[in-house]
């Protein structure tokens, strides 16, 4: 079999991202308690013997309080069907906090096929403020749709590029559930016909890795 070399962007594609910028997102605090004013006492007593200070408002039980485990987020089988010739263990990429960031890539060349699948997890402070990410990031992008029955909200947008004639495309599918995201990122091309796969090929790939990942962290959150 002949070999053909990769484009520049495509071969760029191959090698991990070294590094990360670290993740999860800073939690606002709410404003401190405005001091008494001077010769006016406060209607509120306090017990004697009690602690005077107040219980944080800011503080609220989470979902998801670490990551789950990438790399065992996405069934053997699947990775063997949207990556085939990957490695099914996959390629933890290095995290700078892996309770709040986690992400797992597999990637193949088979024959003339190529394949590259991303699934990250993110764990926000809250819920809002997972909400505001995840609505952050849609906007971000365009073209795309809802996905119905994923997580709280979920959003699949699917594109194509073209480099030297080399086609690829890519598709990526937001998920917001409760305090955490799950992005999943799946693309391929075709090097002896310069072709891309299909739209819906790629999106309904995209899609159902994104539904596998969900459910690990619904069996990992906490």
């Amino acid at each position: 079999m002949r070999s053909l070399p990769l484009p520049l962007a495509l071969t760029a594609r191959l090698t991990p991202v070294a590094v990360l910028a670290c993740a999860g997102w800073a939690l606002t605090s709410g404003p401190a308690a405005p001091p008494a004013s001077a010769g006016h006492p406060t209607a509120q007593k306090t017990p004697a013997g009690s602690s005077t200070a107040a219980p944080s408002s800011t503080t609220a039980a989470k979902t998801y309080g670490t990551a789950p485990a990438p790399c065992s987020a996405v069934p053997a089988g699947t990775v063997k069907s949207l990556v085939p010739g990957a490695k099914t263990a996959g390629k933890e990429i290095p995290s700078t906090d892996t309770a709040l960031r986690r992400t797992c890539s597999w990637n193949a060349l088979q024959g003339y096929d190529y394949r590259w699948l991303d699934v990250s997890f993110e764990i926000g402070e809250s819920d809002q403020q997972a909400k505001k990410e995840y609505e952050q990031r849609v906007a971000e992008k365009s073209g795309g749709g809802a996905v119905p029955g994923l997580g709280d909200s979920a959003y699949s947008v699917v594109n194509l590029t073209t480099e030297d004639g080399q086609q690829t495309r890519e598709g990526v599918v937001l998920v917001r559930a409760a305090n955490a995201l799950v992005v999943v990122t799946y693309n391929g091309s075709d090097f002896e016909n310069k072709k891309a796969p299909g739209t819906d090929e790629i999106n309904k790939g995209a899609i159902k890795a994104a539904k596998s990942a969900v459910a690990a962290l619904d069996g990992g959150g906490g």
